[in-house]
């Protein structure tokens, strides 16, 4: 054991900014989880057709009244600004979490604003694919990555009509290692001119400084050199906590400050407004009750599609407690398995996590399925765990795979699974 544990840490620590270890505790395991070529193929395709679903559905929001997007749990700060799709690209980097459990693929959620798991998924699974000796299912996806970034940058710089020397800041909160280490791995792919400073470098000015008439400072985002920033690319800093931001010293609400620069084309933001129009866990009801009534807006293909990829998804519980099927509740904006619950098929709870952050959010209530299993290997020693894919939708085409392994609530305590590939069927 103390031989694994140690050839474990001297893989890890050979890679530079990553954190192999968070919270003091194992997190990324010198394991492989193997895959065929063929469960790679339909991850993949699963992926684009999911996506092209929740595209299609996205159009539809930006065009109902308010009161439909409030009910489906967005803040009424956020409507206009989700509606803004200044580089006509819903989101630029987006994770699906999918159960793969043989030839059947369904769909848990879908973070469409600020994924994370992508140094994991597009750079460290192909070191220890490289020492295991076996292929990588996410060879050539880092060079892919390079570009969505780059051509999601120029084209927001463009649409402000920004040409020379941007200044472009790439932020996070400074303390949060994982966040930290995620944003500057994203920086060092754009590989151009930019900075990184964290959060609470950011400096908000709303009004302009006038003198004599003149305006010696306009409003807007700054460095702490007192440049005005271009663009913020903000890839682990959620809109639904953004909103909420305030000055600790003038109490000024920053956040929806910030916002409005971006809808007034003052600044621009990755990932892009549009990404949270998707974020809402509420959107799978939506596609859900598109699906029940067979709406005309989906072709035949589309209504199979959400057939075969998508779970029964409701506002409440009573479909599920009228047939007697066990379910989960979660919030629409909850992260990490943070405050997913799961109820039997009579309504009793019988699984919860120990964080309970999102109590008080709009909640969906989602059919439960049974994460499968796998046998892990940790310092410990091997030991079974459920597991959940992330698959990566990055500009509208499905990208690098990644494996979260765990309990049967996928929490900010699961491990980091790598995974390979074996050839022929598994």
């Amino acid at each position: 054991m103390e031989a694994f544990k140690k050839k474990r840490q001297q893989f890890y620590q050979q890679i530079d900014e990553f954190w192999h270890d968070l919270y003091d505790t194992e997190y990324a395991l010198f394991d492989v989880h193997y895959i065929s070529q063929k469960t790679l193929e339909n991850i993949r395709l699963a992926t684009e057709r999911i996506g092209s679903i929740y595209k299609k559905t996205a159009k539809i929001l930006r065009q109902v009244p308010d009161e439909t997007l409030l009910q489906l749990g967005f803040p009424k700060e956020t409507l206009e600004f989700i509606r803004y799709c200044p580089i006509q690209i819903d989101s630029v980097i987006a994770r699906m979490d999918l159960i793969v459990n043989h030839e059947e693929i369904k769909l848990l959620e879908y973070n469409s604003d600020t994924p994370t798991f992508i140094k994991e998924s597009f750079n460290v699974n192909g070191k220890v694919c490289e020492a295991f000796g076996v292929e990588d299912p996410n060879r050539g996806y880092e060079a892919k990555l390079v570009q969505a970034i780059q051509r999601a940058i120029n084209l927001s710089l463009h649409s402000l009509n920004i040409k020379s020397r941007p200044n472009i800041v790439f932020s996070s909160h400074g303390d949060h290692e994982e966040d930290r280490y995620t944003t500057l791995y994203l920086q060092r792919l754009f590989g151009r001119e930019s900075q990184y400073l964290s959060l609470n470098e950011l400096r908000l000015m709303d009004t302009p400084v006038m003198q004599e008439g003149e305006m010696l400072i306009e409003p807007g985002l700054y460095d702490r050199e007192g440049r005005k920033i271009d663009l913020l690319y903000r890839q682990t800093y959620p809109i639904e906590h953004l909103i909420d931001d305030r000055d600790p010293i003038s109490n000024e609400n920053v956040g929806r400050i910030l916002l409005k620069f971006v809808q007034d084309n003052q600044l621009a933001i990755l990932n892009p407004p549009s990404a949270f129009l998707c974020q809402s866990k509420a959107v799978m009801a939506v596609i859900w009750g598109l699906y029940e009534a067979k709406h005309p807006f989906l072709n035949s293909e589309e209504l199979e599609w959400i057939k075969s990829y998508f779970l029964p998804t409701y506002l409440d519980d009573d479909f599920f407690i009228s047939q007697g099927i066990p379910y989960v509740r979660k919030p629409v904006f909850g992260r990490e398995g943070d405050t997913v619950e799961i109820f039997n098929g009579s309504g009793e709870k019988i699984d919860t996590p120990k964080n309970q952050t999102y109590q008080d959010v709009l909640q969906v209530y989602q059919q439960f399925i049974e994460l499968p299993t796998t046998q892990i290997h940790t310092e410990q020693g091997k030991k079974s765990a459920h597991y959940m894919f992330g698959s990566f939708y990055i500009n509208g085409e499905a990208s690098a795979i990644g494996i979260r392994a765990g309990a049967q609530i996928t929490d900010n305590e699961s491990y980091f699974l790598p995974v390979g590939l074996v050839k022929g069927d598994e």
